[in-house]
């Protein structure tokens, strides 16, 4: 797992958050289960039962009405500034996990006092809704990308309602806790200065771990933050703009084997080395259905050499890849002309090789042996040595991507697996003597598929080449990698159902749009197997029933992109990476420091 892969992996701490209703239905629930348990604190002369429910009642106004008429209130709010679009059920979430930190900290001093047989009632209370302020506040500045004094005023809206519900129910129904009429501004007074002190501990938390992002990406990092959850929960492609300022443009390659029929090119099998990345639908996320989308004729796109230094940094620069092959089309020299597929095998790496007309298409998987993204420059070389020792005009690369587990690493200048795959391809027979072909295709989008299951929207694309009677499929899976083991398990289940494929390949296309908030990475057959093996066992036979002869062409075309390229892929990860290095020191240090401070002041 590269370091983009891992950040990204941060991802998995973004939660799917419930229904309005569901918070709702929790938030008045939990209310009352605070009073019940705070009921066990204070000794009375009521019946027990009376006094369970006379406390839950308390609770559920005190702490439930409040913090729903805080939640009704905060989306408004915050929508009404110029920051992210904020949702009725992310503010009524917010306010609810608020009000549970402040129940948490009220009911564990409750029990502690009540042990130790302190009246501490009311400073408690102040402390419980200090501490859920200032979170209320350090959320809607980091995510809603609104000014700090805007966060301070509507965060406070909960602490307010709650004294405030605790001020009237206390004079209603004589509630006694130290409370009189004459202590209720002294109440307020406390509450504002010991959250002026957790204010000042959130602002110069933020303020010190944003500003390695301001200096070195010319944005802050909370606009950052900001401008991921919002393509991560809403889909907004704002992120774009900003790696738009920070890309760098790069010259690639695509690999292009074209196959024509009587009435015209029937297919492309394509290998673009450009990393579908960095994540989601952002940059070139989608890239595999998005170009498949683009292209006039029926395209599989499977995974070129390329990591996230590759990646485009708007969705928009696909279409050069579209326009530079629908340029080249026209132009390809066809001819029926292909050898058998045959694998070379070295160490761990396997390349499948096949020839078609002038050109090559280059397999590599490490299977069952984990790996990640093989690097351009890798892939270059590799490419390079095919062509000299083949004499091959043009060589595809394919990175198989199809074997991932733990903290898989990728495939760098200096790795044993480089040497690998260059024996593996200095055994391919020079001249092998080529035949006619046929070609024949099927494809399933598998919409009923959610993409939390590992499937993106171009689901399983399956191409069968014929040669000599011998038949090869290459199953291709719009997914990001692949549980480890499952590529052969895959193989197994087409061996045994159709023991006429000669020989098999499972590839994916590493589309980022399957890793969602679900958690970092989401290995096709992580979530479901026998969906996708049923899939392609469907596939079969549609491909073989379209199998007819055609004519194959193969071209490698230059393509020059916008990508975030390897010196500011480098630039964002340090920069993130020591943001998180620092905010694990720093925020202990400051915050309790802030807490004890709050505490002598309070008690």
């Amino acid at each position: 797992m590269g370091s983009v892969d891992k950040l990204m992996d941060l991802s998995k701490y973004i939660l799917t958050l419930p229904s309005s209703k569901t918070s709702v239905f929790m938030t008045l629930v939990a209310s009352f289960i605070v009073g019940i348990i705070f009921s066990f604190t204070q000794p009375s002369n009521e019946l027990f039962i009376y006094n369970m429910l006379n406390f839950g009642v308390i609770t559920f106004f005190m702490l439930g009405l409040t913090t729903l008429s805080s939640g009704a209130l905060t989306q408004p709010l915050v929508n009404s500034l110029d920051g992210r679009h904020m949702k009725v059920k992310q503010s009524l979430f917010l306010s609810f996990f608020s009000m549970c930190l402040t129940s948490i900290i009220f009911l564990g001093g409750s029990i502690l006092f009540a042990i130790l047989h302190i009246n501490a009632f009311l400073n408690l209370l102040i402390l419980s809704v200090i501490v859920g302020f200032s979170f209320n506040a350090l959320v809607l500045w980091s995510t809603s990308n609104i000014r700090f004094l805007a966060a301070v005023i509507i965060g406070a809206i909960q602490p307010v309602l709650i004294l405030s519900m605790f001020v009237l129910i206390a004079s209603i129904i004589n509630f006694t806790v130290g409370l009189g009429p004459e202590n209720i501004v002294a109440m307020f007074l406390k509450a504002i200065i010991g959250s002026l002190v957790l204010v000042i501990a959130v602002y110069s938390f933020v303020t010190v771990i944003e500003s390695p992002a301001r200096s070195n990406l010319g944005v802050g990092g909370l606009e950052l933050l900001s401008l991921f959850i919002a393509h991560m929960t809403e889909g907004s492609f704002a992120m774009e703009t900003l790696f738009e300022n920070m890309g760098e443009e790069v010259n690639t390659l695509v690999g292009i084997t074209s196959f024509k029929n009587k009435n015209g090119i029937k297919a492309n099998f394509v290998s673009p080395c450009v990393h579908p990345g960095p994540v989601g639908e952002i940059g070139g996320g989608n890239l595999p259905t998005i170009l498949s989308n683009q292209a006039e004729y029926f395209t599989i796109v499977a995974h070129g050499a390329a990591t996230h230094d590759f990646n485009p940094v708007a969705s928009k620069e696909i279409k050069k890849i579209t326009d530079r092959i629908n340029e080249t089309l026209p132009n390809m020299n066809y001819e029926s002309s292909a050898s058998k597929f045959t694998r070379n095998i070295s160490g761990d790496a396997k390349v499948g090789i096949q020839h078609f007309n002038n050109g090559m298409i280059l397999l590599s998987t490490f299977s069952p042996v984990p790996a990640d993204d093989i690097e351009f420059g890798v892939g270059l070389a590799l490419m390079y040595a095919a062509r000299t020792h083949t004499n091959a005009d043009n060589v595809s690369i394919v990175d198989c991507h199809n074997c991932l587990y733990g903290d898989t690493g990728r495939i760098l200048a200096g790795h044993k697996e480089i040497f690998e795959l260059e024996d593996a391809i200095s055994s391919i027979e020079e001249n092998p003597k080529r035949y006619p072909l046929k070609m024949g295709y099927a494809y399933d989008p598998m919409d009923e598929i959610k993409k939390e299951q590992g499937i993106g929207p171009s689901g399983t694309k399956i191409m069968i080449i014929e040669v000599d009677n011998q038949k090869t499929a290459y199953v291709v899976i719009d997914g990001n990698n692949m549980q480890q083991g499952f590529r052969e398990t895959i193989i197994d289940n087409i061996n045994k159902n159709y023991p006429e494929i000669d020989m098999i390949e499972v590839m994916t296309t590493d589309t980022h749009t399957v890793n969602t908030i679900a958690g970092g990475h989401n290995p096709v057959g992580l979530v479901i197997q026998d969906e996708i093996i049923d899939t392609i066992i469907k596939l079969i036979p549609i491909a073989l029933n379209d199998l007819e002869e055609v004519s194959v062409a193969s071209e490698s075309i230059r393509v020059k992109l916008n990508t975030l390229g390897p010196n500011h892929s480098t630039e964002l990860v340090t920069t993130i990476s020591s943001i998180i290095s620092v905010s694990k020191i720093l925020a202990p240090l400051i915050f309790i420091v802030a807490i004890i401070t709050l505490i002598l002041w309070i008690f």
